[in-house]
């Protein structure tokens, strides 16, 4: 699809709008519109609440976090539009927006405010105001950003003419909609490879790589059939399972905080799908160190309590680890294997520890998980088919998170382009075979 230029432009005097259309004209956002700022509705939070909270989670996440409560002191009505309005420094929150395109019941919290279009088209506008520049511009990247009512009635807009502005929103209601769909099969893709990378993998190192082999009952129900000559054991006989400790009291600057030992927390182990954990965010100090266990190189480590417990790390440096985190010391069994195996468990894990009443998995049931034991050669080509599976399924991934990247910056050239009048979209109707219009700068 090709979009052209507007054929006369004039200088906006806005330096990060540049020129727009000869026949825009320049307005102040508080006089096309009508302000409200939300209010404080977290004592009315309720599982059971008629209203839809509209928090900045609620905003930033365009609808995907709902909160409810039973009170709604700030009502939103349909094309109006939410915006968050107080963030953290280079917060991704900040000046979000979101449209009402229903008749739901919202009910606007603090740190939120609610615009009603009363001289402008709402859903132009709502293409306009999301992140706009001309209130990011209030981020120092150092304190927390509030945005007061000044900020909004000050703000300076360029705008076509009403008719104009519905072209434009329906425009960008078609292509984002476009976009929108082929992201949203991208991340389909992601989901589908995750599921069979654990499929496969998971296949391969509870059955092996000859399909051919003699298979016998492991005697374990979940675990099913395993190669015949394999050896089925558990954890607790073929290591030493240790938790690890935190010091107290938590947050002493005395012991936390230090530059002395490496400190693996939760997060540490599960922020990423890497094997190996070889820094952390935080250290101890030599108080803190001392009072705590030190698990050295090359310990393979487990999460095991909360959300995410579960997820397995071989660790590369010595380190401290804290209560929610066990270690395998002294294992007999190769520990990228061990890795590979309980990787396959996580989900698993997770259901027998919620099963159980308690978010953790304490040392006893970690001794207590079977194990399948291939003789070692077998052992070392499971390991290094394995690692070329997750290599080639990371790739596949990687390649569809990429895609996903620039349709979203597609997505965002292609609204600032048509709101600021660097393409022209009078003429255009829609093509449902049409490609995707290109980034502003190739269209004209």
């Amino acid at each position: 699809m090709s979009l052209l230029a507007y054929q006369q432009m004039k200088p906006s005097g806005i330096e990060y709008v540049g020129d727009i259309p000869n026949d825009w004209s320049s307005k102040r956002l508080g006089d096309l519109v009508s302000f409200a700022q939300g209010k404080a509705h977290e004592p009315y939070i309720d599982d059971d609440g008629d209203y839809i909270c509209v928090n900045s989670r609620f905003v930033s996440t365009s609808g995907q976090t709902i909160k409810t409560c039973s009170v709604n002191l700030t009502p939103a009505s349909l094309n109006d539009i939410l915006m968050v309005m107080s963030d953290l420094p280079n917060g991704r929150a900040l000046a979000r927006a979101y449209y009402v395109g229903d008749h739901g019941k919202y009910a606007v919290n603090q740190r939120v405010c609610r615009i009603t279009a009363e001289r402008a088209h709402p859903r132009f506008l709502f293409y306009l105001l999301d992140r706009h520049p001309g209130l990011m511009q209030n981020d120092d990247g150092v304190h927390q950003t509030h945005l007061s009512n000044a900020d909004f009635q000050k703000l300076k807009l360029c705008l076509p003419s009403a008719s104009e502005q519905s072209q434009i929103a329906r425009f960008l209601d078609h292509e984002t909609a476009r976009i929108d769909a082929l992201i949203e099969e991208q991340q389909r893709l992601i989901a589908l490879l995750k599921e069979k990378r654990q499929a496969v993998i998971s296949h391969v190192v509870t059955k092996g790589l000859d399909p051919t082999v003699p298979m016998k009952d492991s005697g374990v129900e979940w675990l099913g059939e395993v190669p015949a000559h394999w050896v089925v054991s558990k954890f607790g006989y073929i290591s030493s399972v240790v938790r690890g400790g935190s010091p107290r009291p938590a947050g002493d600057p005395e012991l936390f905080n230090g530059d002395y030992s490496p400190w693996v927390t939760v997060a540490e182990i599960t922020k990423d799908d890497e094997i190996y954990l070889d820094e952390t965010e935080t250290f101890l100090t030599k108080k803190g160190s001392d009072q705590c266990r030190v698990f050295s190189k090359g310990t393979l480590l487990l999460s095991n309590s909360g959300a995410t417990l579960g997820v397995p790390k071989i660790l590369m440096i010595d380190a401290n680890a804290n209560d929610g985190v066990v270690g395998f010391e002294n294992i007999s069994l190769d520990k990228e294997y061990s890795y590979l195996y309980l990787a396959t468990l996580t989900e698993g894990l997770r259901d027998r520890a919620a099963g159980s009443g308690q978010p953790n998995l304490n040392t006893d049931i970690v001794k207590s998980i079977d194990v399948p034991i291939p003789p070692s050669n077998e052992v070392t080509e499971i390991v290094a088919a394995v690692k070329k599976l997750r290599a080639q399924f990371n790739f596949l991934s990687k390649e569809a998170v990429e895609g996903i990247k620039l349709l979203q910056e597609r997505r965002s050239a292609l609204i600032s382009a048509a709101v600021t009048g660097k393409i022209d979209v009078r003429g255009w109707q829609p093509q449902s075979s049409a490609p995707i219009p290109e980034l502003a700068q190739e269209a004209v």
